[in-house]
């Protein structure tokens, strides 16, 4: 593995983190509220999918949740410093989305033939969650020595894609990528002069390679990525 230097965070991205901070205290007694009245909507809607005013409740809770969330200054699938894409970037090419197959000597004995479904002809699905941990990955990661980090190249073209752990422990990192099935980055992580977010969060390289998505939650941009 490619080590870089030790983990930096700017002005920009303190700030960043600051006002996710403030905006988490502001939405932590709303979230649960409005989560309580989308589920209590749509059990109406199973209970009796005819009566038309839960079907009105339903469109009224969902509503409801995406204005507090603007009012709340929750996460978009794509706010600053993420660096919007644009579509064409997924258009079909010589192997589905990229102009290669992935390289047969992918790192932490990662699957090549999984590889390459996801990465090339693929838009929406993942490794299964947990996968990471089946690999060698962990065990080198947690090895790696204070203050250094693990460089994440592309599967097809060898770019560097994410930096991880800048701003955070090592231990940090792995344990955010334990708790959501996948490898987790946050936005001074990513290589965005190869990285880009499409509309609905899908994040893909400049090359075409499928990565995963971003799941925004109340700390701000979380990149699950695909670890082959």
């Amino acid at each position: 593995a490619m080590m870089a230097a030790g983990p930096i965070i700017t002005p920009n991205d303190a700030r960043h983190h600051g006002a996710a901070s403030s905006r988490q205290a502001r939405a932590v007694w709303i979230e649960p509220l409005l989560s309580l009245l989308l589920i209590l909507s749509r059990s109406l809607v199973f209970y009796d999918i005819m009566n038309y005013k839960y079907l009105f409740g339903v469109f009224l809770a969902v509503n409801l949740i995406d204005k507090c969330d603007s009012f709340f200054g929750r996460k978009s699938d794509c706010e600053p410093p993420c660096v919007r894409g644009d579509e064409s970037i997924m258009s079909q090419k010589e192997h589905g989305t990229s102009h290669a197959p992935v390289q047969n000597n992918l790192r932490w004995n990662c699957d090549v033939d999984l590889a390459d479904r996801i990465c090339n002809f693929n838009r929406h699905y993942a490794e299964h969650s947990g996968y990471f941990l089946s690999t060698p990955f962990q065990a080198e990661a947690s090895e790696t020595p204070a203050g250094k980090t693990i460089t994440f190249y592309d599967s097809n073209t060898g770019k560097p894609l994410f930096e991880a752990p800048i701003g955070r422990t090592m231990e940090d990192f792995l344990e955010e990528s334990r708790d959501h099935g996948w490898p987790s980055f946050r936005d001074a992580e990513v290589k965005w002069e190869n990285v880009r977010v499409l509309d609905g969060g899908e994040t893909i390289s400049l090359a075409g390679t499928h990565l995963g998505h971003n799941l925004p939650d109340r700390i701000g941009n979380r990149y699950c990525i695909n670890l082959v």
